[in-house]
């Protein structure tokens, strides 16, 4: 929003956030990214999209064996699928006017996996794969595609994290310490301006 965008977000079940960014300044719509009609309804409002970021995505931490499913078509409805009809609904308005930008929220997990984490490291892998095969298809239109992968990152999605773990995850950091949002927010947007950046996978993960 700082850059100039208008800005839409989305939320599924996140009032208090939602109603931070709608106070901040963003127009805030209610829309979970797995359902195919409620993404239809808000891709067909708006009359122009420059910018796509796909940054809707939900964590498990649990052993394969113990994962069920529900769970596993959970993770991949919301991380591949969310991720896919954004892209999607995205690139029709963006063919059209011949250019476009879709930055893509993958981790460090889909790169390198981690253990107890199989199902969210499997759809994360498929966010970069979707990432690159996109970046292929659509570049030749003027759409770049590019992703960025964070690391361990101080979000909500870590507050499972005791602090005798966090301290333990630390330590295969070099940098130390856990990353911001806000250095992940950077990244995406020196995607979104450096516009020979396609099919591109930025790692940002103190050296993870």
């Amino acid at each position: 929003a700082a850059e100039g965008y208008a800005v839409y977000a989305t939320y599924a079940r996140d009032e208090a956030s939602a109603t931070e960014a709608a106070r901040a300044g963003l127009n805030v719509v209610r829309a979970d990214v797995a359902s195919e009609a409620e993404l239809s309804a808000l891709f067909a409002s708006l009359s122009k999209i420059d910018l796509l970021v796909n940054n809707a995505g939900i964590a498990l931490y649990r052993q394969l064996q113990d994962t069920s499913l529900e769970e596993w078509n959970r993770l991949f409805a919301v991380n591949v699928t969310g991720t896919f009809l954004c892209c999607r609904f995205a690139a029709k308005k963006m063919l059209s006017l011949g250019k476009g930008c879709i930055v893509n929220v993958a981790s460090v997990w889909g790169e390198r996996g981690g253990s107890c984490e199989a199902a969210y490291s499997a759809s994360k892998g498929a966010v970069i794969a979707l990432t690159k095969a996109l970046a292929a298809e659509l570049g030749y239109a003027g759409i770049r595609v590019n992703a960025v992968s964070p690391g361990a990152i101080e979000t909500a999605m870590n507050a499972h994290l005791s602090e005798e773990e966090k301290r333990s995850l630390c330590e295969e950091i070099p940098a130390g310490r856990f990353g911001s949002a806000e250095e992940i927010a950077d990244a995406v947007l020196f995607l979104v301006k450096n516009e020979y950046c396609n099919g591109t996978i930025l790692s940002v993960n103190g050296g993870m």
